[in-house]
């Protein structure tokens, strides 16, 4: 339960407390324990242990300036990115004014205050700001709901209209994923988000050049024209969709090499992973095995970051073992499934790519395509190791 929930509930919203003095903190905890729910630590330290374990029940971070080892700017700088939705409260002397104005930016703080402060205004602050987190915490469901919808629709009219591209978005997003959790990324979101969308733009493509793009096949000089086209479409579509900055600096600077800039460090991490991702997916698709196309990649020179390419390595480093690979027909299909092989219409056209995991509004394509339309059976990726029957007690193909 979150604190916003706790707050509809009527329990009280919960406070932290830091300070270096035991003396302070009883005194600012009889002052609050009434309205509140108040915690305290005696260090940044043990202050961010306990929002890491709950950062979500926590509607108020509260700390003083001036404390050894690690300053209440820093910890409340630290605090916004373990408990973002807390409203942040400094509590400062006069002599450290100076450096609570600066705090306030770095921390964003809601407000400071001056010590000694009264109990009516101790009390009045919090409660604002117990507000304040509301609001936040309202604020970022509802922004989350609309984007995470808008980038749904957008993904689902990529592999609807051109589903070569969207199989390799798809394929990308997956590595982004697990290269997030590798390096333990935070707040993958927008990583994985910019790997989705990055071919949006191929929308704008005819099938048959999407589809040998994609493929890896020569193209025409006016196929090349169009494709070229495909960035500046792709940034159009985004640039309607609020809270996509961050992921339209990843495409804006995916494409370009990590020696063009020296250390290459200024390079967005989103842009040299999905480089990364995308450059590896080429290789893999083309039949290389994981070790071959890491090796390919080290092979181009400085082109990737050498320290993300070692991520890659231990991310795929088991994707050459034997895989489970299931056969079903489409009416056995369900939302969630991953693709083993693409789909194609018994005419030979593709449907869906490899690497697509299925969605309600796919599968109901496919079953609108009539009986017979579909190339059956449908190779469904099985993570589980083993030779043992499926569920419906079919014996699963292998592959490697």
């Amino acid at each position: 339960m979150t604190a916003s929930e706790g707050n509809r509930r009527g329990d009280r919203p919960r406070i932290l407390c830091v300070d270096d003095e035991p003396q302070i903190l009883e005194s600012l905890r009889d002052m609050l324990r009434r309205p509140f729910d108040v915690r305290i630590a005696t260090t940044g330290a043990q202050g961010l242990a306990q929002l890491g374990e709950e950062p979500g029940e926590y509607a108020v971070v509260m700390s003083d300036m001036r404390m050894p080892v690690m300053s209440g700017s820093v910890f409340l700088r630290e605090a916004r990115r373990v408990a973002p939705d807390a409203a942040r409260i400094l509590l400062t002397g006069y002599a450290d004014l100076d450096a609570a104005v600066s705090a306030v930016n770095d921390a964003q703080l809601f407000r400071f205050l001056t010590k000694p402060c009264p109990k009516g205004d101790l009390l009045a602050a919090c409660m604002d700001a117990v507000e304040q987190h509301r609001l936040m915490a309202a604020e970022r469901v509802l922004l989350e709901q609309t984007l995470k919808g808008s980038v749904q629709a957008l993904a689902d009219v990529l592999a609807l209209a051109n589903p070569a591209a969207f199989g390799r978005s798809s394929r990308a997003r997956d590595y982004m994923r697990r290269l997030a959790h590798e390096l333990a990324l935070d707040d993958a979101w927008e990583l994985e988000v910019a790997a989705l969308l990055v071919h949006i733009g191929a929308v704008t493509l005819p099938a048959q050049t999407a589809e040998k793009l994609y493929a890896g096949a020569d193209l025409t000089p006016g196929e090349q024209e169009m494709v070229e086209r495909v960035p500046t479409a792709t940034r159009r579509i985004l640039e309607n969709i609020p809270r996509l900055e961050g992921v339209i600096e990843i495409l804006d600077n995916y494409h370009r090499p990590y020696e063009e800039i020296g250390a290459g460090r200024s390079l967005p991490l989103g842009s040299r992973l999905l480089r990364i991702a995308l450059d590896y997916d080429a290789l893999e698709a083309h039949g290389a095995r994981s070790s071959v196309a890491v090796a390919a990649l080290r092979g181009r020179g400085h082109v990737y970051d050498p320290d993300l390419l070692d991520a890659l390595a231990r991310v795929v480093a088991d994707d050459d073992r034997r895989r489970i690979v299931l056969e079903l027909p489409v009416c056995r299909l369900r939302p969630g499934m991953v693709l083993a092989a693409d789909v194609r219409s018994s005419a030979g056209a593709l449907l869906l790519a490899r690497g697509f995991t299925a969605t309600d509004q796919l599968i109901e394509r496919l079953r609108n395509l009539g009986i017979g339309a579909v190339r059956e059976p449908l190779l469904i990726l099985d993570d589980r190791r083993g030779s043992r029957g499926d569920r419906h007690g079919r014996q699963p193909s292998q592959f490697v």
